[in-house]
């Protein structure tokens, strides 16, 4: 069976083709990142907007990359929670408009797990159960998971997210949009140890992250030094600011994988590109004994591969119904 895949849970428009094995036929994603870029971050009303304009040339795209017909299409799924609800309403809408013309399944995924089953597809062998970290620009998350379709919570940011700090930090630094990997390019030129900024929550007893504490540590620095910052400073503010998020998240993983006790560390969302964490994560792996499994870069920020988590819904028969919602939380 094919199954279409449609993502637009914030500014990344996108759709996939894959199989009930599953195997990815195509995976196509639309960037809005000129229409944010001078805002210095995403517009929901601005998102929502894109999305329509491109949500049906992604979608005939996805198809023609994957050599085949929408009526060869057996069912639709989209990713319906969470997001931005003017985002999320875009897809869910194109999803339902294709399950009613074609009378085919209709299918609302969660977001996370999608996040979750990217690892797996990019390992292609079972990954559960394990520890997840999913983090980007809109979720810094810790989940016991059992199965592709079946997790628990233990662990949540309490303010930004970890890629939202990135991207804040960055636009301190005056190094534009979107921020994380120019934060990232910068950081490579810099010195880590140059500046000491505080971790938030550091306890390792509290499986929960906190990161408004070290943006406004980097504001106050910055303001202390000398105007105009030099390419240095700048440079070493974002070496010792992106270490600081990294060892603050590698920290909580390395607590929650003793509390667990799981032997598999999954770890996906658009952070989990960042080669400092990727790093850090494979020395915590090889020191406790577990398998990391990143997702593939490709798969880490929004697309709508991973909707393929989909095909775990229909094996268990949980169709959704013609009136499936956008749930932005």
């Amino acid at each position: 069976m094919f199954l279409l895949g449609i993502e637009s849970s914030c500014d990344e428009t996108a759709a996939s083709v894959f199989t009930d094995e599953p195997k990815i036929l195509s995976s196509v994603v639309a960037s809005q990142d000129r229409f944010h870029s001078r805002f210095g971050g995403v517009v929901p009303e601005v998102a929502a907007r894109a999305h329509l304009t491109q949500i049906i040339p992604v979608f005939r795209q996805a198809l023609a990359e994957a050599g085949i017909v929408a009526r060869d299409l057996g069912a639709v799924a989209v990713q319906n929670r969470p997001g931005l609800v003017g985002s999320l309403l875009i897809g869910v809408s194109a999803a339902k408009m294709i399950s009613v013309a074609l009378g085919i399944p209709l299918i609302g995924v969660d977001h996370i797990e999608g996040h979750v089953y990217s690892c797996q597809l990019g390992s292609q062998k079972s990954i559960f159960p394990c520890l997840a970290l999913i983090v980007s620009g809109g979720h810094t998350l810790l989940l016991d998971c059992q199965t592709a379709t079946q997790s628990r919570r233990i662990g949540q940011t309490r303010d930004d997210a970890a890629g939202e700090a990135l991207d804040k930090a960055a636009a301190m630094l005056g190094l534009g949009f979107p921020g994380g990997p120019a934060l990232e390019r910068m950081a490579n030129k810099g010195n880590p140890k140059a500046f000491l900024f505080p971790l938030g929550m550091p306890q390792e007893s509290n499986p929960d992250f906190s990161f408004s504490g070290l943006k406004t540590a980097l504001l106050y620095t910055i303001r202390k030094l000398d105007q105009p910052l030099s390419e240095m400073q700048k440079a070493d503010l974002a070496a010792s600011f992106l270490q600081a998020v990294v060892q603050s998240l590698v920290r909580k993983c390395k607590f929650a994988l003793k509390a667990t006790g799981h032997k598999r560390l999954a770890v996906g969302g658009g952070v989990a590109v960042n080669g400092l964490l990727r790093s850090q994560l494979t020395d915590l792996a090889t020191t406790l004994g577990v398998e990391l499994i990143l997702a593939p870069v490709a798969w880490c920020t929004d697309n709508a591969a991973m909707a393929a988590v989909s095909v775990e819904y229909l094996r268990q028969g949980k169709i959704s119904p013609p009136d499936l919602d956008a749930l932005p939380l």
